[in-house]
């Protein structure tokens, strides 16, 4: 069984990053155990997550590790910035011939979420209703038509569009062959 803490929204792993502290203190777990009046087992079974620390403990702990309870849980982890092909998670719309593809996992966090569009000739994605937000969308393959409200707008490869999303809004692709769209979303929507 892990021991995992929830804090605003973010899974922090206790035991590693109290292993990662003792670690820059060059202490083995025999002398943080020391240091905290527990047994070098119990600092082993904590950097394991295989038990976790009383609220008391843990302060014992990151005062013997030179920190304390507030700069622990406010350490910022270093957020992923390259991202490979392994990486990306797609979705086939079968029915209506579109494959989305989300280029940044977990993306929805974020202000923006960046996704690839590949829809089949002759079809056309769901439509999608007024919300909050504002979308981009470059062409990088075939041409499309934007339906937006009321208005259709022919878009060919090389060519961006870019709305607030107040408006019903879907992407058609009445021509023979497909389309390759890198869409662009703020906040996150699909």
């Amino acid at each position: 069984m892990y021991y995992f803490y929830y804090i605003w929204g973010d899974i922090l792993n206790i035991g590693e990053k109290i292993r990662r502290l003792r670690r820059v203190n060059n202490l083995t777990q025999d002398e943080l155990a020391n240091r905290c009046d527990l047994t070098k087992g119990f600092i082993s079974q904590i950097e394991r997550n295989l038990t976790s620390p009383s609220i008391n403990t843990l302060i014992d702990i990151l005062e013997a590790l030179g920190t304390d309870i507030s700069n622990f849980f406010n350490e910022k982890i270093d957020e992923k910035i390259v991202f490979s092909k392994e990486d990306i998670y797609e979705n086939h719309y079968e029915d209506y011939g579109y494959l989305i593809s989300w280029l940044i996992p977990n993306a929805q966090k974020n202000e923006m979420e960046p996704i690839l569009v590949t829809i089949s000739g002759k079809s056309s994605t769901k439509e999608d209703q007024p919300h909050e937000g504002e979308e981009f969308g470059y062409i990088l393959k075939g041409k499309i038509n934007l339906i937006l409200g009321n208005q259709i707008y022919k878009i060919k490869s090389g060519e961006s569009f870019y709305f607030k999303s107040n408006k019903s809004h879907y992407i058609d692709n009445p021509y023979n062959k497909p389309a390759i769209i890198l869409w662009v979303s703020t906040p996150p929507s699909f």
